[in-house]
């Protein structure tokens, strides 16, 4: 488990996260792709009864080392779900969206992550009913540290409506993560060893 206090300034919070996401990203390649491959598998199970019931729900799609999302992509296409990915716009700062009923057609692109590009289908975030976040690190309070650019933290604010989950594994928690009112917390945080709701409670 990494550790982080809060400080009480944005300089040293800042500080703290920029530790926090180090430790993280040295605990998480610490994995053999055995176990990412395995603990990824869980992870996808937990989230299938999570989502059970939803229609419309966007998925990150998973670069290297991170918690695999390809076969879940998979299953809730055969489900019937509808899946929409984001689309990274660096000009803006922003997550533009693309439903993504055949996973072929992703590219490498912005930051490595795949992407749609050349078959987009526009989707409407209003339509989305649960997001599946990638995590570089997490708390037990449901706070959540992305790569540090913010996009799906603005995308939260604008788009509040959403079941919000973040998934990571459990060598990317941290004790206690610093939190301002730009950051947004996850309602649900699914790791191979189990969920962890907003309250802090696992189930």
């Amino acid at each position: 488990m990494l550790y982080g206090l809060i400080e009480p300034n944005s300089h040293a919070m800042s500080q703290t996260k920029a530790a926090l996401r180090l430790r993280a990203k040295e605990a998480r390649a610490l994995l053999s792709p055995e176990e990412i491959a395995a603990y990824s598998a869980g992870i996808e199970q937990r989230l299938l009864d999570l989502l059970d019931g939803f229609e419309t729900v966007m998925v990150y799609v998973s670069k290297p080392l991170e918690a695999e999302t390809k076969g879940l992509i998979a299953t809730l296409n055969r489900r019937g779900v509808r899946v929409v990915v984001p689309i990274i716009e660096r000009e803006t700062c922003s997550l533009r969206l693309s439903y993504l009923p055949d996973p072929s057609v992703l590219i490498p692109s912005t930051f490595s992550v795949p992407e749609p590009i050349g078959h987009e289908l526009p989707a409407q975030p209003e339509d989305v009913e649960a997001v599946v976040i990638p995590m570089l690190a997490f708390d037990a309070e449901g706070n959540r540290l992305g790569y540090g650019a913010g996009y799906y933290d603005r995308f939260l604010c604008q788009y509040p409506h959403p079941k919000k989950i973040g998934i990571a594994f459990s060598c990317q928690q941290a004790d206690c993560i610093p939190a301002d009112e730009n950051d947004v917390k996850m309602d649900y945080i699914v790791t191979e060893k189990g969920i962890i709701r907003q309250n802090g409670r696992a189930v």
